[in-house]
């Protein structure tokens, strides 16, 4: 392949984020194309581009696929999108050589006698169908569930919910967005009573202060990054703050950069309220305008000061206040917030003082004044707006019985139709109840949580439970496929056609270029197959899931979505073959999209139209419908103060670190994907373990030594990475390194160090949001094998509890 995009010099791994194109606060970012192509293959012997975005982050790149002979052979960044202006990242640039992986599933899979072979269509969708109507009959829809992703299209999402709630009516559905996007969710919802990314990307352009709250965005938004280093080297730069424990690439441009200990967000941002407050930094006529509960959130914040914080969070008092500061002389501030805050302790909580901080300086519904509550995967979004989140589909609200109604007159059934009751099952619980067998039947869609979901233990055992009928669809045999009773081979990016929608609200269509290999199919046409086979039906005897193709499901969701905060009813496939990338809502009163929410207030959160009614940001309980109507009658944002609570785990004598786990800018989820790719591959081939060049020296240990993390739930081997990027007392690994392309082809034998990140990770999860707490664990480390291959010396002395 081409060592790099064309008209863009460099080494894009070594170089992940190319040459500058500066430009000033207000002007437009540069356009910027980046390609890659095949070698041998030049831009004049492609046969067609087409249509498409990126789908190994949140960020949304446009681009379009080059196709030669029914092959796809590279990529090209489309250089008039809102979202890109042409740029792309590494694996943007790269990773479309996966879709032609010789071990792409070809063929359904079926077991028998304990192994999985190859079978056809028509065998492997009928086990699936009887054993759901077995299990519907003996134990009730409740014995099944799925678990979905945040990377199929809007289409199949769509199409998923309906069946699953309407057709079966359980309320087992939820996505591995559980795991990085719920927060996000959880905290729009909590300060404006509704989902929906309030920023644009666009007021990056405008800022003159930027904060990068638990974001290492260079890594996790790569493309968005070239735009804040375009800015800061072009006149008038905005001046940033950023909140990370390690000195990540994202950290060293920043003015101010703090690193707390893990698990304290809550005190820091209690403490940079306390100054704006204690400054007058606030906009009161916005707060009277278009907010309840300032008085509760200053009483709360009165005794977080500096010194009080420094304290908690081992961060000088000065370097707060300076951050204090930059945030509250800005005259346009845009915050982003992203795993740091939502994989920690007290997630929602800390992710809602951000939203604070926006609202009692009146940082909102203009240009270069917004928070992005950010997304980790492409089409989270979708997940959360067509209810395979956990949530009902638009934003609804499931303890409201009018929204209720108002779904089930759009599904054409009647309200009890639809599980609400209670509240959707999040992922969770949904493993708990296989756990106890209570659910019976597991259906996982484009996600492995045998690699992704916290304690991997215990999730091997669930999954190789003899009760659990388990199904998997995907593009490869991954290490939850090999749990499967079922294994349904999938078509993906490049090979279907459908809608994505990124973390600030742009919408793409992303159309078939290729035929997918074999008999894959795509996900949208298996939950359609599947619908059809157990004969769901409206109430008035007709098919319940009705449309037949991506474009008749983009139909029937624009009918869901009309009058609702994610209104799609002005946008069509025709439409988004036109201009690039469009911001819902997008109505006809506003044709051309929405740029920012709440340029007048938070209308969402009225009692009647909100999504929820909130919860206790300590215990996450609900508040109920009747505190919502007491507190926000009239319906405005919400201001939601916290205490900090510290930690549940805490570092000891016996594990005196505290361990996080993040990504590499390399690789995505659990390398399905981009392990695949030789130049992502060969860029980061294997686990490590980051420590600080303090506590590395006081050990005694060098780069390349072989190390054991071990925690309380497990232990892991990798070879050491010492350095300046991580604060003393922490160490990080990162998440994405599974089993399936080791020697062994599969997890280590109970009680055997692993590979994975998630043998560390105890099962604890956020009150509010539930999303699992990957960056909070206790820790200690073990010298295995020096990094010349010489044997250890056993134990190495452990650092100090900090």
């Amino acid at each position: 392949m081409r060592r790099h995009p064309a008209g863009v010099p460099g080494d894009r791994i070594a170089d992940p984020w190319g040459d500058r194109t500066p430009y000033g606060q207000g002007g437009e970012w540069p356009a910027r194309t980046d390609s890659c192509l095949a070698d041998g293959v030049s831009e004049e012997q492609v046969d067609a581009w087409v249509r498409a975005a990126s789908l190994l982050h949140s960020d949304g790149d446009a681009m379009d696929i080059a196709v030669r002979d029914g092959r796809i052979v590279g990529v090209r960044g489309r250089s008039g999108d809102r979202v890109n202006r042409g740029r792309l990242e590494p694996k943007d640039l790269y990773a479309w050589q996966a879709n032609g992986s010789a071990d792409r599933l070809t063929r359904p899979l079926v077991r028998e006698g304990g192994r999985l072979v190859a079978s056809d269509w028509p065998t492997a969708m009928g086990r699936i169908t009887a054993r759901s109507r077995e299990l519907i009959s003996t134990h009730g829809p409740e014995a099944i569930a799925f678990y979905t992703s945040g990377q199929l299209f809007l289409e199949e999402y769509y199409t998923l919910a309906v069946l699953a709630r309407a057709g079966i009516g359980t309320p087992h559905l939820d996505g591995n967005t559980r795991l990085c996007t719920a927060t996000a969710a959880q905290a729009l919802k909590e300060s404006f009573g509704s989902d929906g990314q309030p920023g644009s990307y666009e007021d990056i352009d405008h800022a003159d202060a930027i904060a990068l709250l638990g974001h290492n965005i260079a890594e996790t938004q790569a493309v968005q990054w070239m735009r804040i280093l375009d800015r800061l080297d072009g006149p008038d730069p905005p001046r940033l703050l950023c909140v990370d424990p390690r000195l990540t690439p994202t950290a060293r441009r920043a003015t101010v950069h703090l690193a707390p200990r893990l698990g304290t967000n809550v005190a820091l941002l209690n403490a940079l309220l306390h100054e704006v407050v204690r400054n007058g930094w606030t906009d009161p006529g916005f707060i009277a305008r278009h907010t309840v509960g300032f008085d509760t959130l200053r009483e709360q914040v009165e005794a977080c000061t500096p010194r009080w914080a420094a304290g908690v969070c081992d961060v000088p008092a000065a370097a707060i206040e300076e951050a204090a500061e930059l945030l509250g002389t800005a005259e346009r501030l845009v915050s982003t917030v992203l795993q740091g805050f939502y994989q920690s302790n007290q997630a929602t909580a800390a992710a809602v003082q951000v939203n604070n901080l926006h609202l009692v300086r009146g940082m909102l519904g203009r240009p270069g004044a917004g928070v992005l509550q950010m997304n980790g995967q492409p089409t989270a979004e979708n997940t959360r707006e067509c209810g395979a989140d956990g949530d009902l589909p638009g934003f609804r609200n499931w303890q409201n019985e009018d929204h209720v109604a108002d779904l089930a007159r759009v599904w054409n059934v009647e309200p009890s139709a639809i599980p609400h009751d209670g509240p959707p099952t999040h992922a969770m619980e949904i493993f708990r109840l296989a756990e106890q067998g209570s659910v019976r039947l597991l259906w996982i869609s484009a996600t492995n949580p045998a690699v992704s979901l916290p304690e991997l233990p215990r999730i091997r055992s669930v999954l190789a439970q003899d009760g659990l009928f388990t199904v998997v669809q995907d593009l490869f045999l991954t290490e939850t496929a090999q749990f499967a009773d079922v294994v349904l081979p999938a078509a993906t990016w490049g090979e279907k056609t459908g809608t994505f929608t990124n973390a600030d609200r742009t919408v793409h269509l992303s159309e078939k270029a290729v035929d997918p290999p074999g008999e894959a199919r795509p996900d949208l046409d298996v939950f359609l197959d599947y619908a059809a086979r157990m004969g769901f039906e409206d109430k008035d005897g007709g098919p319940l899931v009705h449309w037949r193709g991506p474009e008749e499901a983009f139909e029937a969701w624009k009918r869901c979505s009309a009058g609702r905060p994610c209104d799609y009813t002005g946008l069509s496939y025709e439409k988004l073959r036109g201009p690039s990338g469009i911001q819902w809502p997008c109505t006809a009163q506003a044709p051309a999209g929405t740029d920012r929410l709440y340029e007048d207030g938070a209308a969402w959160a009225h009692p009647d139209l909100c999504e929820t009614y909130g919860k206790d940001l300590v215990t996450g309980e609900p508040l109920g419908e009747d505190w919502y109507r007491s507190v926000n009658p009239a319906g405005k944002a919400l201001i939601r103060p916290a205490p900090y609570v510290p930690p549940k785990e805490w570092p000891d004598g016996n594990h005196p670190f505290q361990l996080t786990t993040g990504r590499t800018l390399y690789h995505f989820h659990t390398r399905t994907k981009t392990g695949r790719v030789p130049r992502l591959a060969d860029a980061a081939p294997d686990v490590w373990v980051e420590i600080a060049d303090a506590d590395a020296a006081r050990l005694g240990l060098a780069e390349g030594d072989l190390v054991e993390v071990s925690t309380r739930c497990g232990r892991l081997h990798g070879r050491l990475r010492v350095g300046g990027s991580v604060r003393p007392g922490v160490l990080f690994v990162p998440f994405h390194y599974g089993y399936w392309d080791t020697p062994a082809g599969s997890a280590p034998a109970p009680g055997h160090p692993g590979r994975a990140a998630n043998e560390l990770i105890a099962t604890l999860w956020d009150p509010v949001s539930k999303q699992p707490q990957f960056k909070t664990a206790a820790a200690a480390l073990t010298l295995v094998e020096r990094a010349d291959g010489s044997a250890g010396s056993g134990a190495a002395p452990q650092a100090p509890v900090r």
